[in-house]
């Protein structure tokens, strides 16, 4: 069965603020898988616009689609009339800041097998959450009664004034 909702069959993308300094983008999207890419893609373009995370752009786009994945496979389970939502900010001097959040029921994350230990090298789920954790600076999690929130951030690596040699 398709959602025929607008806010459940198109993504939904506002930015809420923009300035040299600074951005701010919420969007909400359909728990479809054909939806993440697109959404992954945009959203990259505009941090690698704004300079935030320099050269780090790759890793904070992987993440995201591994949070984006995780959210619209465990989290929503696909059902078309749940929402990810995500709110990225970058900026200038202290990097990107991600929250995915998704409407599921949660899970606990350290009931996940840590896909990198010899006798979890097959385990089916973990892998999301162990590139989320190495590509970024700080990744946590929030559960609350409508759904888990992943939080993201990427620091910025830039060389502040003052310290330059």
């Amino acid at each position: 069965m398709k959602a025929n909702h607008p806010s459940c069959s198109q993504t939904e993308f506002v930015r809420t603020h923009q300035s040299a300094s600074r951005l701010e983008v919420k969007v909400r999207m359909p728990s479809e898988v054909k939806a993440i890419s697109p959404l992954v893609d945009r959203m990259i373009r505009l941090i690698e616009e704004s300079n935030c995370v320099s050269g780090e752009e790759p890793a904070v786009g992987l993440a995201l689609r591994e949070a984006l994945c995780n959210a619209v496979l465990h989290g929503n389970s696909l059902d078309p009339f749940k929402l990810v939502q995500v709110h990225c900010r970058c900026e200038l001097g202290y990097g990107v800041s991600i929250v995915v959040k998704d409407q599921g029921r949660g899970f606990d994350p350290h009931a996940i097998p840590d896909p990198s230990l010899v006798g979890n090298l097959d385990a089916e789920h973990g892998r999301g959450i162990l590139l989320m954790r190495w590509l970024m600076d700080e990744v946590s999690f929030e559960f609350g009664f409508w759904g888990t929130e992943v939080h993201m951030l990427k620091k910025w690596k830039g060389v502040q004034r003052g310290s330059e040699k």
